[in-house]
């Protein structure tokens, strides 16, 4: 008996699952045989290597460049330029798209859009599912699955689908499965199948088709699911073996790790990790930096990114008291310590790179309504101090929620545009509200998208400020404000954040 772990395309390929390789731990712990198949970064590469040509001048260039830039997107010098970056990575995307094309598919590197099939839609997928050969990955995943479930051995087959661009592909691969090997059970976890079956709606359109669906961490799930009990609440080391680190498209091996599950925060507004009550769970911070330690000298990575949504203080003090000896970064709150220049200098000395800040707003009273509990005058004194510490910052703002109107987007670009030289890059974002959000009563609610399994809603703003009006606001005046488009222009093209840190790396 043997385990079949995937991870389906297409989600940025520039480092391997965290997911997986929590799975891949537990397993490994109770001695049960699996197989890890990073089926994005395989995927791609396949399709890359067999892209056809094309008539226009630039899909010709592309072709006649894939295998050096996919050689020197894993390359260092490449992230000291924005502009040979920018063309390398432009060049790739360009070839999945003409890849992709012939199947109604514009993909990237970071996205799968299908212009007839929609993957909030139970239909689409399951219609993706019983026409596997339509999916522009069917003849890798054909030859991939076939080699490795003919015979008796593999008894289960676990896919992680967490972003709503792998949906259609993995409901392709389920749908492969199943026709050719009718005895493998499909196990569906992740954080889009939790989020769907968080749903009050939730309606489980796809049994017969999926054995079992996995909400929340999956690791005792499926050992209960293969008769192996875990006692309490055991936690599992990551294991990455079953990956090929050469493969992915960054300068190195990236190492990702999550020290907790859920938000230790969990009381902003129109959270998603609120609206699903996903409980917290905190891994101990001396048993994060003692398995840092490990897998870092097992796996020798170049950066380790922290996948939480919020590293905890405890877990940052952690880190400056034993240094992981690799840079890293991740997603962070801003608290008191990132206030503090001397903690700032000391995060900076434990390998400290680059910190994603979820700023939201430069109002406060926008700010104290979504409950986010930090000050615009502590966002300022770390935005300052992390600076001077020589940490990158990646800024993210949210427009459009229904506390805000023009004036405090106006606020929020004064802010940006005061403190852009304190921010090295920038994440502009329109507020979705989160269909099942308890925030959400009082509002007009009326549909965003359609489809069954839709995570957001829309809603007629209180105060007249619809997406609309806010991506025109943004359009024509935040972006176009010197201060603002010097910082997003900075942002890597598709691999965003993956690849900032190598750009602060370099010092850019």
């Amino acid at each position: 008996m043997s385990v079949l772990l995937i991870h389906p395309p297409v989600v940025k390929p520039s480092e391997p699952p965290a997911g997986l390789a929590k799975l891949a731990g537990a397993l490994s712990s109770h001695n049960i045989p699996h197989c890890i198949v990073d089926a994005n970064i395989e995927g791609i590469l396949s399709l890359l290597g067999n892209a056809p040509g094309g008539p226009d001048r630039w899909t010709q260039r592309a072709c006649r460049n894939s295998v050096r830039n996919l050689a020197r997107i894993k390359e260092r010098s490449l992230y000291g330029s924005f502009a040979q970056y920018g063309r390398v990575v432009g060049e790739i995307c360009r070839l999945l798209d003409v890849s992709s094309a012939p199947y109604s598919v514009k993909m990237s590197v970071a996205d799968y859009q299908h212009r007839k099939g929609s993957p909030v839609k139970s239909r689409d997928l399951l219609f993706a599912a019983e026409h596997p050969e339509e999916n522009p990955f069917y003849k890798y995943f054909e030859k991939r699955l076939n080699g490795l479930l003919q015979g008796e051995g593999c008894s289960m087959a676990g896919l992680s689908l967490n972003y709503l661009s792998q949906a259609l592909t993995a409901f392709a691969m389920i749908g492969f499965i199943k026709k050719r090997f009718p005895p493998v059970k499909i196990v569906l976890g992740g954080g889009l199948i939790t989020s769907w079956m968080k749903s009050a709606a939730w309606r489980n359109p796809f049994s017969g088709l999926v054995d079992h669906c996995v909400a929340g961490p999956g690791e005792a799930p499926l050992l209960s699911l293969l008769g192996r009990e875990p006692q309490g609440n055991v936690h599992y080391q990551p294991d990455f073996r079953g990956f090929f680190a050469d493969d992915y498209m960054a300068p190195g091996f990236v190492l990702p790790y999550a020290a907790s599950t859920g938000c230790y925060w969990g009381r902003c507004s129109f959270c998603p990790e609120r609206a699903e009550g996903n409980r917290y769970t905190q891994v101990s911070p001396h048993t994060v930096t003692a398995e840092l330690d490990r897998i870092v000298s097992d796996t020798k990575p170049v950066l380790i990114h922290l996948v939480d949504n919020a590293i905890s203080p405890a877990v940052l003090r952690a880190l400056v008291k034993d240094r992981p000896g690799v840079p890293w970064y991740g997603f962070v709150r801003v608290t008191d310590d990132l206030s503090d220049p001397d903690f700032c200098s000391a995060l900076k000395r434990s390998g400290c790179v680059m910190l994603k800040l979820g700023i939201e707003s430069g109002d406060q009273h926008v700010l104290d309504a979504m409950q986010k509990g930090v000050g615009l005058s502590q966002v300022s004194r770390a935005l300052k101090a992390l600076a001077r510490a020589g940490i990158a910052t990646y800024a993210y703002l949210l427009f459009g929620t229904p506390y805000e109107a023009e004036m405090e987007a106006r606020a929020t670009l004064s802010f940006a545009a005061k403190h852009s030289q304190y921010i090295t890059f920038m994440n502009v974002a329109i507020f979705n509200l989160p269909v099942n959000s308890p925030d959400a009563r009082g509002l007009e609610l009326k549909t965003f998208y359609e489809g069954d399994l839709s995570l957001y809603t829309d809603f007629v703003h209180p105060k007249g400020w619809d997406r609309r009006t806010v991506r025109a606001f943004l359009d024509r005046e935040f972006k176009k404000d010197p201060a603002i488009r010097q910082i997003i222009q900075r942002q890597p093209p598709f691999f965003t954040s993956n690849h900032a840190a190598f750009f602060a790396i370099n010092n850019l």
